[in-house]
């Protein structure tokens, strides 16, 4: 499986993003997921979605303002961005699991596949 997020950019407090990551390989069976790397800290768990897109889970710090998505028919999985704070400046990354259902994964070893991340700023 390739990953590739897009979709970052500069953004005001407040305001949306919507981050995109198209996959290849053998895409619609694999829980999907999203993590975050903010500057000079340790890359977090921000959301996953099961195959079918039915079950997702999402970090405390993030609940009620993201929201991911998945269209197996085009490879995709998003992440809805809303009410953006300073604090969700950081470089987001998708990443994909072959093992096991679906659930609330939240350590770097718990995923097989990692794409490239997109940087997402957010100003005060």
């Amino acid at each position: 499986v390739q990953l590739q997020a897009c979709g970052g950019g500069f953004v005001q407090a407040g305001g949306s993003l919507r981050l995109s990551c198209p996959a290849s390989g053998i895409f619609s069976r694999y829980v999907m997921g999203w993590f975050r790397q903010a500057p000079g800290k340790e890359r977090e768990f921000v959301a996953s979605i099961s195959w079918s897109g039915g079950s997702t889970y999402y970090a405390d710090s993030v609940k009620g303002r993201f929201t991911t998505s998945r269209d197996n028919a085009k490879n995709m999985v998003y992440l809805q961005i809303d009410s953006l704070k300073p604090d969700d400046t950081a470089v987001y990354y998708c990443t994909a699991r072959s093992r096991g259902g679906p659930g609330y994964y939240a350590r770097r070893g718990d995923w097989d596949y990692w794409g490239q991340g997109t940087l997402v700023t957010v100003s005060s």
